[in-house]
């Protein structure tokens, strides 16, 4: 027998069920895992509301995972039976106890990386890779400004871009989520309920602005996120936590200094193999450094993800949450 998560309707977080499913035996290019812990993301919150469309309905919530291959199929080369691996990115499905996922887009996972710490990692460090190493490159000296800093990416992030020698300024909802930050490396922690951020950067940055702008919160922030860059600044849209970003004339990126705005999903970053695993083994290698440490800081079983969900939306989490199959 094997549950998962299933989603009839898209809705709140009552539209979560936990059900039997059926698993069948890997095909051509296929490998079964079986999951020992499965990552929690704003991505699978979209999905479940409808924001972003479903493949089919009804359908299995998760976008990544770690566990153990329990057979392959025909031509399958990249893992082996027993191998511990990781995933993030499509097919949609992870919220279940044993699945089947192409093995092209599995990677093995690190002696030195457990499950849990895998599964909190893969798409949130994957996202933080690229987003400053490959969207905008942060070199040393740079001042860069990161929303939702406490979250699971911006968690992984604050302490990335200062390993890379960056001035790291980052907005956060708390009093104590600003000391969980700074823990971090985040030499500028911004409560955005208490302090206009806008007014923060440029003090921080003695009027010049940041070169470049990570913002997972839409609607909220992004106007305002604008006026934190420099001439020739990139915004950086990458999520839509609190609703969905308005549309934007051209004219305002000319008027506000000739800006540049993208809006980048980790799936282009990573949808070769040779690019996800470029990205995986560059996050592996500052994790086992020690010079990025993945904070799980809540764990449910995966049976409670309703409850997940709703802490997550009502931003009662900090750092990385995963769910664990019993």
């Amino acid at each position: 027998m094997t549950m998962a998560i299933r989603v009839h309707e898209t809705g709140g977080p009552d539209k979560l069920c936990w059900e039997e499913i059926e698993v069948g035996q890997p095909g051509v290019g296929d490998a079964l895992i079986r999951h020992t812990a499965i990552g929690l993301n704003f991505i699978d919150i979209y999905f479940r509301e409808g924001a972003y469309p479903p493949p089919h309905l009804p359908f299995i919530l998760g976008m990544e995972a770690a566990g153990v291959v329990e057979a392959v199929g025909r031509g399958v080369t990249e893992v082996s039976v027993g191998d511990r691996v990781a995933y993030a990115g499509a097919p949609i499905g992870a919220y279940c106890e044993r699945r089947l996922f192409p093995a092209e887009r599995l990677v093995r996972l690190p002696d030195a990386v457990g499950d849990v710490t895998a599964a909190a990692m893969m798409l949130q460090g994957m996202t933080a890779q690229y987003l400053l190493r490959r969207t905008y490159s942060v070199k040393p000296g740079d001042a860069i400004l990161f929303h939702a800093a406490a979250g699971g990416v911006g968690a992984i992030a604050c302490q990335w871009a200062k390993h890379l020698g960056a001035t790291v300024i980052g907005t956060v909802g708390t009093a104590e989520k600003a000391e969980y930050v700074r823990g971090l490396g985040c030499d500028h922690p911004i409560v955005y309920t208490q302090e206009d951020f806008v007014e923060k950067v440029r003090e921080i940055t003695a009027g010049a602005g940041v070169p470049v702008v990570y913002d997972s919160v839409g609607k909220d922030t992004f106007e305002k996120s604008l006026d934190c860059l420099r001439k020739f600044g990139l915004m950086v849209s990458y999520g839509q936590s609190s609703g969905a970003v308005a549309p934007i004339a051209p004219a305002v990126l000319s008027k506000k200094g000739s800006l540049y705005l993208t809006r980048p999903t980790l799936f282009d970053y990573i949808e070769k193999r040779s690019d996800l695993l470029a990205s995986s083994t560059e996050l592996f290698d500052v994790v086992v450094q020690g010079k990025v440490k993945i904070g799980v800081r809540q764990t449910y079983a995966l049976e409670d993800a309703a409850r997940a969900h709703r802490d997550l939306a009502e931003r009662k989490t900090t750092g990385s949450t995963v769910l664990v199959p019993e």
